[in-house]
């Protein structure tokens, strides 16, 4: 039908539907074939008292447990914002050094998480810390739902450590917020008015050498009407960083439009609290023992080098999990403190 491509926009989304739902309907017919062969080792196995087949029946039964789980993950996945890309704040809070050291831990960790998720990763803005890690960054992540596991991350997140940069080597506390918003992408109609957009221009900063930025190319933008703010220097030119900078802004405006919708928007707002004691989602122990606890679902693990290195998805998931059943809200945040 050439009709169809006459609206380009239109075609696209249908385009975008129809692929998703091959690839559900793709990965469905993957599993039920797995099942059947599965039953047809394990019957082999069985007459034949064969240990190897039982073996190569059980490799493929682990398999289906895990294509389970990701179709489990994906039916979570099922709110309109979910499938966008991710605009994601990364601010140090109370600790000092530390806890600027904290916030370039944790954007460390979210860039390794994207990057096995097979995510683009661009920074939009990073303001360097004097001593030793970030004040703050923001960088974008592009792929199908990286808005939709990244927003398990939007709180305050807290590490207990003994100090590297204490010279009585004294266990520290740190902390740094994370704030996630999903990329509004053409489809997505952000009415702005000009008029009420302030754009302040400054000369961007760094660490020294070659990338210092002699011109005055930093734009922050400020929306009068909401009081919202976004600072984007990571280009030269400041035409980029101005389009960059719109980007961060239509993300917050949208993310407050769905605060406004969603029915767990005390939750949310909850989140957005002073960063230090009483307000963290998670805390990241290393000294005198390790684990990292989510606050909120309660899922637990020892293993605190893998999840700094990105091994998130088992927290994204029972955060994905709770949000399904409604077991999200305040009661949850109460407990965090």
């Amino acid at each position: 039908m050439p009709e169809f491509w006459i609206d380009s926009a239109r075609a696209q989304k249908v385009l975008k539907e129809k692929g998703g739902l091959e690839r559900t309907l793709r990965d469905y017919k993957s599993l039920v074939e797995k099942v059947e062969e599965a039953e047809t080792l394990i019957e082999l196995a069985q007459e034949a008292n064969d240990s190897e087949t039982a073996q190569e029946a059980q490799k493929i039964v682990d398999q289906m447990d895990n294509d389970v789980k990701s179709l489990e993950t994906r039916r979570l996945l099922s709110q309109e914002q979910d499938s966008l890309g991710a605009i994601v704040e990364i601010n140090s809070g109370m600790g000092g050094t530390d806890a600027q050291d904290w916030a370039e831990m944790l954007m460390r960790m979210y860039l390794h998480w994207a990057k096995d998720q097979g995510y683009a990763v661009e920074l939009l803005d990073q303001q360097d810390a004097q001593d030793a890690g970030i004040r703050s960054a923001s960088f974008a992540i592009r792929g199908p739902y990286a808005y939709g596991y990244m927003q398990a991350e939007s709180g305050v997140h807290r590490l207990v450590r003994i100090s590297p940069f204490d010279a009585n080597a004294r266990r520290q506390t740190a902390f740094a917020a994370v704030m996630a918003y999903p990329e509004v992408d053409d489809e997505i109609e952000i009415n702005i008015n000009p008029a009420d957009i302030e754009m302040q221009t400054m000369r961007a900063s760094g660490a020294g050498g070659q990338h210092v930025n002699t011109t005055d190319s930093a734009v922050r933008l400020i929306h009068h009407p909401t009081g919202i703010a976004v600072l984007c220097r990571a280009e030269r030119s400041q035409h980029k960083n101005r389009d960059k900078a719109m980007k961060m802004l239509r993300a917050k405006l949208y993310q407050l439009e769905l605060d406004k919708r969603n029915a767990e928007k005390d939750a949310v707002n909850a989140t957005k609290k002073k960063i230090d004691f009483g307000s963290q989602i998670r805390s990241y122990v290393l000294q005198p023992y390790q684990m990292v606890k989510d606050l909120r679902t309660g899922e637990t693990t020892g293993d605190v080098s893998r999840v700094l290195n990105g091994s998130l998805n088992r927290f994204m998931e029972s955060w994905l999990a709770a949000r399904a059943d409604g077991r999200l809200g305040q009661a949850a945040v109460d407990d965090a403190e």
